[in-house]
């Protein structure tokens, strides 16, 4: 990975709880993102062409469709800037940024 700064933390410790994915930051930040955000907010050309047709912000979500709990059955590394992760819906074309990743943890930090 490459160094970090203030200014832009990297992951140090990624896992999975079940229910969602534990971050833990370089600058000692420690987020908890459910499973169901991740796949909300996914990022592939598909979601973001279904923002654009509905209107939405590209920072808005595209709630899935399945009522059953929304798990990740894996996570890849993308380089040493992103991670790729596949639904349990069946949904696999996101590759998530670490800006993103954070922007996420961030706005779930939020009350």
């Amino acid at each position: 990975m490459n160094a970090s700064n203030a200014n832009n933390p990297l992951p140090t410790s990624l896992k999975s709880d079940g229910e969602a994915l534990v971050i833990v930051w370089s600058d000692g930040a420690t987020f908890r993102l459910p499973w169901r955000v991740l796949r909300d907010y996914c990022p592939c050309a598909s979601c973001r062409t279904a923002r654009s047709q509905s209107g939405r912000s590209a920072e808005d979500p595209v709630e899935s469709t399945s009522k059953s709990p929304v798990r990740a059955t894996s996570m890849q590394p993308v380089g040493n800037y992103a991670y790729s992760i596949s639904f349990s819906d069946g949904h696999s074309g996101g590759i998530y940024s670490l800006s993103l990743l954070r922007r996420l943890c961030e706005r779930q930090a939020e009350p």
